[in-house]
């Protein structure tokens, strides 16, 4: 008996696309309240600094955004409302029928509204792995040997795990620039922000190939078992 396109549901698949999107909808909230701060003033270009003069921690501390919004306090207010819907988009309903592309279009919205640049990268990648929740991931079947997808499915949510804490701290450290700018000068800490935005990209690529990886060798197993 051949499974069915009902009887899928890749929940590795579905927890790392969940996570994913919660993220972009944190960071357009968080991007949201700064550009309130800054108050009921245009934006110096449709690019800005999210975080203004008067509310950076550090030299560097300003999260470049966009908006097509000519005032930072509604900007601000958009960014934090969307950022909200994608949240709540992304922790109850990306597993639903359109709930991929419309984590897109949300995430696409939040980005125009001063959620910011990072964020929208994350979306893209958690809308196109959500895509695959309920599909049998042949493509991936043919491309994982048999031994690397045992061993990535074991390590799928370690991997998860690395990233959202790698994302957290190169987000505190762009804010604060705590606690490396306690050891090093502005420069040197802003280097290495860069290189944890380039580690955290790496695993946010990886992230979804390891849920393929779980959730291929659990329909495997029950694929066995069922023949069995």
């Amino acid at each position: 008996m051949e499974t069915g396109k009902l009887e899928i549901y890749n929940k590795a698949t579905r927890t790392v696309a969940s996570t994913m999107g919660i993220l972009v909808g944190l960071a357009g909230i968080e991007h949201g309240i700064f550009e309130i701060l800054q108050g009921n003033v245009p934006p110096s270009d449709i690019m800005f600094a999210a975080i203004g003069p008067a509310q950076r921690f550090w030299e560097y501390g300003e999260e470049t955004a966009l908006t097509i919004i000519p005032n930072l306090f509604i900007t601000g207010i958009l960014a934090v409302i969307f950022g909200i819907l994608v949240t709540l988009w992304a922790s109850l309903y990306i597993d639903k029928k359109f709930g991929a592309g419309f984590l897109m279009l949300l995430s696409i919205i939040l980005f125009l509204v001063g959620g910011g640049f990072a964020p929208i990268i994350m979306a893209t990648i958690a809308s196109l792995t959500a895509t695959r929740i309920d599909k049998p991931l042949k493509f991936w079947r043919v491309v994982l040997p048999r031994f690397l997808r045992r061993f990535l499915g074991e390590i799928w949510l370690w991997v998860l795990i690395i990233f959202v804490v790698i994302f957290v701290f190169s987000v505190v450290v762009a804010i604060f620039g705590w606690p490396l700018i306690l050891f090093f000068d502005a420069e040197t800490t802003m280097s290495y922000l860069n290189i944890l935005a380039n580690i955290m990209l790496g695993f946010m690529l990886f992230a979804p190939i390891t849920g393929f990886a779980h959730d291929i060798q659990a329909q495997v197993d029950r694929e066995t078992t069922h023949h069995g």
